[in-house]
Parts: C-alpha cells; structure tokens; sequence
C-alpha cells in the first residue's frame, strides 16, 4: 500500500514492508471504556546521525502520553540498546520491563537533502511487528513527520483515526488587560510552531476551521464594523465574506466549506441564524425567533443544526434542521447552555454549561440524553472537538488578573492538559487532519 502526501515540502508517506508477517489485531486500546488504563509502550531513540533521532522520538513519546492512552516505559529501564531497527527485537527483554508494545526506527539523511524517517511498531508479547512505515519530507517538517508517525502507532493500536497532524487557531492575547492586543495565531496541537496570522490592529474574533480545508473563516472590527473573512493558512490569501446589518456573531463553516453559518442580531435587539454561500453570497434566514438565537453549528453530514437559544427564557440547546425547519429543543438540565459544537463523529455535541456558580464543559447525544459534565471550573467556554471526537480543547480564565488559557480533555473526563501557548489565549478551534 502507497500513500501521499501533498505539502508545500513534498513529504511523502509509503508503506514499509513488514519484516514478519503482521499479527492479529491482538494488542488493542479500548478507547470506549469509561476508565482507560494508559498502555504501557517503549519508544527507543531512532537511529540517526545526529540529534534528530531523538528529537522525532521525543515528540512521539510526547504525543501518545499526552493522549492519556499510552504510558511510555522511562528509557533508563530499558535492556536492548536497539542499534539495527530492521531486525527483530530481543522480546523478551522488553517483556521483562512489560512493554507491551515497542517502536524503534532510524532517520537518515538522502541525497536531495530530504530526511528518510522509518519506524517499526512490535507486539512485544506476540512477538510480530504491527506495522512499519517510512516518510520522506525537508528538515523543517520534522516535526510533523513525529505527528504523523504518533498518528499511525495510535491508529494501530486503538482503531481510532490520531489526532497528533492538526493545528489550532485562535486569538493570542496580550498586554494589560484593559488594553489587550489580540492576533489571530495558529499553532500545532502540542503548542509548538506558532505564529501570527494577524498583526492586532484590528479586533478580531471567533476564528474557525473550515472542516475539509486548512482554511478558516473569522470576524474583524475594521473601521469598527464587524466584517466576515475567509483566510486561507498556508497562502495567507484573504476574501472579505461581507459587512452584515447589525452585529455578527461566530461564523462557522458548513460540512462541505461551501457555506458559512452565524447569528446576526438586528435593530429590534433580536439575534436569528443565516447561512451564507460563499460562491453566491446569498443569505438565507434560519430562525425566525423574537429571541436570541446564537452560536450555531452544522452536524458533520450537514443536515442539521445546534444553536443556543433563549427563546424559553434561558439559553438553551435546539436542534433543527439545515433549512431552519423542525427546531427542538433538547437540553433540559438546570443552568444556562451555550457555544454548542457537534463532533466530528456526528455521536456528540460539546457545550458549556452554567450551574451553580460553575462553568462546565461538558457532552450530550443529539437528542438531548446522555449528558455528561468533562469539566468544571472558573470562566470555561468555548469547547472546540479534534477532528476523530475524542478530545476536546477550551479556554479557562486565570483568576485574579490573569487571562485565558487553553487546556484539553479527553472524553472520559480524566486527562485534562494545559496547552502552553506564550501569552494568554482564546476562542481555540481545531483543524481537520492535514492532507
């Protein structure tokens, strides 16, 4: 099996052949279970010239621990000292260790100045090799073939589609806090490579990723009117969606990234859905409601919507359909719902909640049932989903003086993780897989 990769680098993923034949899908991570008991895997420094090889295994150890899935083995306690990846491990040395699973691998240096990175994942109890594959990419996206890799060894081992090959825009925060810059800014899930994508001269709000494409769509105060834009990350290209009457709140992308969906609110204080399309600029009216109808959210085959609306005297949760007919309410719980987002999965939508003095993030089936609370803390907002709908990123407010931060979680509720960012950050939202 060959696969490609199409970057502005050229990095290209093939398959490697499997030195043994693969195993049975034995070693397993069952990513449904309430309470995950993280599996316990070794990742040796791959073989390299330099410091590289340490570097991309590193990352990779980093990423599946971060998961909260994977427990990697400390390298002090490890016996074998891989010297030659493609040959078979001594087993029985990492079964003594309880390694339940191994990667070794090697980064060598081609002729055209690209990096060949290699990796090998074994079952060390079976005794077989898993999978293997091997990248070719410049120097600079080392660090996505680390991703990349960490995305294989978890798709292997869980079932599930990894997470590790994404980005995450969002507002970047700076200065005192009555007179706080705030830039558009894009980063690797991890934190790592960030940089600007706006000089903050200009207020600029609610950036979110197109679905399908490294493209995000994003409000801007310019001449102290909100205005709608599209920006293409990797060309930094920007096309003006439109000056709308009233105020614009939080434009989302559509399934497809054909249209894009927000709250507009009018003279009479009130807050409807419209949907634009991008080729046409035409707008169409959702709701109708003499009430505040905000934050909407496609479901990922694009025939329905979640929107919060206050229309019952609180904000809550309403489900309709992409046209606007047969709204129906679906969160019933105590407190104020908001900021709904349906996963990538279609099985869940993320939201916050205000309960008792707390701000919650928490999930529910599209019908309403199954409500579970991830999260609870002070000022949390703004749940934003990775593109397989197991992890969820959110801003939190410091107390005090301090600002927002991003933190993770997953959807058991018990891995949460700081997102280290340089300054204060807000409004996250996640990229799909990088193609």
């Amino acid at each position: 099996m060959i696969r490609s990769l199409v970057l502005a680098s050229a990095l290209a993923l093939v398959a490697m052949p499997a030195l043994v034949p693969q195993a049975s899908a034995q070693l397993v991570v069952d990513v449904n279970k309430g309470v995950v008991e993280p599996l316990p895997i070794a990742i040796t420094d791959f073989i390299a010239g330099d410091e590289l090889g340490q570097e991309i295994s590193q990352i990779v150890s980093a990423d599946l621990k971060r998961s909260g899935l994977f427990a990697p083995i400390d390298k002090g306690a490890f016996i074998e000292k891989i010297s030659n990846p493609d040959a078979s491990p001594r087993f029985e040395d990492w079964k003594v260790i309880n390694a339940q699973a191994l990667v070794t691998g090697r980064v060598s240096q081609e002729g055209d100045g690209r990096i060949r990175a290699e990796f090998r994942l074994w079952d060390t109890f079976a005794g077989q090799q898993l999978t293997g594959e091997q990248f070719f990419a410049a120097r600079t996206d080392r660090r996505r073939v680390a991703h990349i890799i960490a995305d294989a060894i978890y798709e292997r081992l869980t079932g599930e589609k990894g997470y590790f090959d994404t980005r995450v825009v969002f507002i970047d925060e700076s200065g005192p806090r009555n007179n706080r810059k705030k830039r558009l800014a894009i980063m690797d899930q991890d934190g790592a490579n960030l940089r600007n994508l706006s000089d903050g001269r200009d207020i600029e709000l609610s950036p979110r990723f197109s679905p399908s494409r490294q493209e995000i769509t994003y409000m801007s105060y310019e001449g102290d009117r909100p205005r709608v834009f599209l920006l293409q990350i990797e060309t930094g290209q920007r096309e003006d969606v439109g000056t709308f009457p009233g105020m614009t709140f939080a434009p989302r992308f559509s399934p497809d990234g054909q249209r894009v969906i927000m709250s507009l609110l009018r003279d009479d204080g009130n807050s409807n859905i419209y949907a634009v399309d991008l080729r046409s600029k035409q707008t169409t009216r959702l709701t109708t409601s003499n009430a505040i109808d905000t934050s909407p959210s496609y479901s990922p085959d694009g025939s329905q919507v979640v929107f919060t609306s206050d229309r019952a005297g609180r904000e809550q949760l309403y489900v309709m359909g992409a046209d606007g007919s047969g709204q129906n309410r679906i969160s019933f719980g105590d407190g104020k719902y908001s900021t709904p987002v349906w996963s990538p999965r279609g099985d869940l939508i993320a939201f916050t909640k205000q309960s008792g003095g707390e701000f919650q993030i928490g999930v529910m089936r599209p019908d309403g049932s199954g409500e579970r609370i991830l999260s609870s803390g002070n000022l949390q907002e703004g749940p934003t989903w990775a593109p397989n709908g197991r992890v969820i990123m959110f801003q939190r407010q410091a107390g005090g003086t301090g600002g927002p931060k991003l933190y993770s979680i997953d959807l058991t509720g018990r891995n949460e993780q700081t997102i280290p960012t340089p300054n204060f950050a807000s409004d996250p939202a996640w990229s799909p897989l990088r193609q």
